[in-house]
């Protein structure tokens, strides 16, 4: 491990609740927010997102909103807090649906993702974006396709070739990840204790692994971190206390990604869960809120 990853920022069990709240101060710009923007139309389906945006900045960086749900549910309005706090500190942030799971459906969610960078950098003059700064933000299932994307989009390219932005470059400056599954197979092992008749993964991916261990290890992050695909800089955000996916993901993804040579962070909360990322900020106790001066910093310092 290098000396720029032993000085990791992972946030640890010595700060009180409100230590890291949100402060009103933060906020500089005007927010202008649009929803159902349409980004793509795959295989019939059309897809929107809801595009906050600093009103006086003219290409301001943009990280892309996935929402968690188990690949099977969720909306963009899990973002409607992140939004306009990135927007009113100089970031936009374009939230977005993608198509939601049915039996083994993966990999459309991840060509959704894809289509969605597309978007954005070749419409970047028109949202007030700046091209050569998109990074993607996700949660639990949207943190799984925000890391996936951001390292391997090269890896979705068979499907929706005729797509209007399909030769725009999909690379990514950041991810965001807060408690993403990482490793495809521990989930699914995972889930035969924690939620059994709910086996996210094998609903996702539509096979067990004694019927397809291949797709296991394709769709999951872990399996790309390597060196040649480090130019993606990481931040993973995750609670002790999670019981939906064990923190042990983040443990290993974390190490993969130190040994590959990407720029990495980490913020832990103590106690914790699951499901924190779309709460108010300015909740009392509101872990979303004590992660959200740390994401900002990273994403000013990186994207």
């Amino acid at each position: 491990m290098t000396t720029r990853h032993a000085f990791a920022f992972a946030v640890v069990a010595t700060f009180a609740a409100g230590l890291f709240a949100v402060s009103p101060a933060l906020a500089q710009h005007q927010v202008s927010a649009r929803s159902d923007i349409a980004y793509v139309e795959h295989d019939g389906v059309k897809l929107t997102g809801d595009l906050y945006m600093p009103k006086d900045v003219a290409r301001a960086p943009i990280v892309i909103g996935i929402h968690g749900g188990g690949w099977q549910g969720g909306s963009p309005a899990a973002y409607r807090h992140w939004g306009p706090f990135l927007a009113r500190n100089g970031i936009g942030m374009f939230a977005i649906k993608y198509r939601l799971a049915k039996a083994g459906t993966y990999p459309k969610a991840a060509y959704d993702v894809k289509a969605a960078i597309q978007f954005v950098r070749a419409k970047a003059p028109e949202l007030g974006a700046d091209p050569d700064r998109i990074g993607l933000q996700g949660d639990s299932a949207g943190g799984h396709l925000a890391s996936l994307v951001g390292m391997a989009a090269d890896m979705f390219k068979s499907e929706h070739q005729n797509a209007p932005h399909a030769a725009v470059p999909a690379g990514v400056k950041t991810v965001v990840s807060f408690y993403g599954i990482y490793d495809m197979l521990a989930q699914w092992q995972h889930d035969q204790i924690a939620r059994p008749r709910d086996q996210i993964s094998e609903k996702f991916l539509g096979v067990t692994p004694m019927q397809n261990r291949k797709v296991y290890f394709e769709s999951s992050p872990v399996s790309y971190a390597t060196v040649d695909r480090n130019r993606t800089r990481f931040l993973l955000v995750h609670g002790t206390d999670d019981d939906i996916v064990d923190k042990t993901q983040a443990d290993t993804f974390w190490t993969a990604l130190n040994q590959a040579g990407f720029y990495s962070r980490r913020v832990i909360l103590p106690g914790a869960g699951h499901f924190f990322a779309s709460d108010p900020h300015d909740m009392p106790g509101s872990f979303s809120g004590m992660a959200a001066p740390r994401v900002l910093q990273f994403l000013q310092g990186q994207l």
